[in-house]
This record gives structure tokens, sequence and C-alpha cells, in this order.
């Protein structure tokens, strides 16, 4: 059995709420029926919400680009796993 090849895209720090889904509108006609991948798109925390919202039923997974190991604390600026989960993302980049 061959095993899909992951392809995950990471904006960094590029693309607004409004961007993002400018993005998919443009982008999703392009992968109508493309199955042979499974795509990953990464945007900035700020965009999942847009990215959700716009990627749904199309296939495309949302992830995140950053987690932190801890649960919960005074960690100003993190996100844990179970708060990106909460939000739907199925992936996260980590070590990098």
């Amino acid at each position: 059995m061959l095993r899909k090849k992951l392809i995950a895209a990471n904006w960094k720090m590029y693309k607004t709420p409004e961007q993002t889904r400018e993005f998919f509108r443009a982008f999703l006609p392009m992968i109508a029926g493309h199955e042979r991948s499974e795509l990953v798109v990464c945007p900035p925390y700020v965009d999942l919400h847009a990215a959700f919202d716009s990627a749904h039923g199309s296939g495309i997974a949302i992830g995140a680009q950053n987690v932190f190991w801890k649960e919960d604390g005074a960690y100003t600026g993190e996100v844990s796993c179970s708060m990106l989960k909460s939000t739907g993302c199925t992936h996260v980049i980590i070590g990098h």
C-alpha cells in the first residue's frame, strides 16, 4: 500500500483573514479532484478561523505553525495542543 505524500504550506506571517479567504477562492478550483497527496495549510493563528471556513469540505487540513508543550499557565503568546485541537487543527509544525 502506498502512503500519500504530505504537502504542507507554512504561511509564516503572511496573509490577513480576508487574504486567506481570497487565497482559498482562487486555490480550491486549481486542486479540484487532487487526491494523491494530503494537503495541509498552516496559516498564522489570526487566520485559522478564515482558513477553516474557506477550506471546509475541500479535504485540505488546517494546521498551526507552532505549539507550546505546557497545557496551560502564564505563558504569554503561547498556544497549547488542546487549544489548537479545539479549533479543529489536525496538524502542527514543531521544531523548526
